[in-house]
């Protein structure tokens, strides 16, 4: 049982040719790219189904003795999984030609313009500014811990006299 090479590598050039494709900045080419995508994967799906049988469709009596490979039925659960993920394309299908639609009608264009707090944020990330973060002090580790309730208690195992420590310093409202 060897597997099909021609199947194998087509299902790897439409998938590489999708992932292509779905990196473009037009919702068509993404389309495309989804579409091409889930051929690949189907293709593949055949592929590890193994070699072609009879159609998998037996009744109860002969359902002890009936062999799933070449020389019985081909196995049933790939070709389940190949129309599972048609029904799944379908509805990812519909769902960016919507994207693509509403886009045309805002924009005249199908093609994903960059956001505009996004490029900031990648242009402060780029020069390493933090003026645009609320967190401001660098050089203080518990800079949160500005009022004297947000601090951290002592340590009482670092404390100067830790031979003089008792049970219920270390736990005042006896919550044992």
């Amino acid at each position: 049982m060897s597997p099909n090479l021609t199947l194998a590598i087509m299902a790897g050039v439409l998938f590489g040719c999708g992932v292509t494709l779905l990196l473009s900045r037009s919702l068509t080419r993404a389309l495309i790219g989804v579409l091409l995508m889930s051929n690949g994967v189907n293709m593949a799906f055949l592929v590890a189904a193994g070699p072609a049988g009879l159609p998998p469709i037996i009744d109860k009596a002969e359902a002890a003795a009936t062999r799933i490979g070449a020389d019985g039925i081909s196995d049933p659960l790939p070709q389940a999984m190949v129309l599972t993920a048609i029904v799944i394309t379908l509805a990812v299908t519909g769902f960016v030609l919507a994207l693509a639609h509403r886009q045309w009608q805002l924009a005249s264009t199908d093609d994903v313009a960059d956001d505009a707090e996004d490029t900031r944020l990648q242009e402060l990330a780029e020069s390493n500014d933090l003026s645009g973060s609320d967190y401001t002090d660098t050089a203080d580790p518990h800079a949160l811990a500005d009022d004297e309730e947000d601090a951290l208690p002592p340590d009482p195992v670092t404390m100067a006299d830790h031979d003089q420590i008792v049970p219920e310093d270390l736990d005042p409202e006896g919550a044992r």
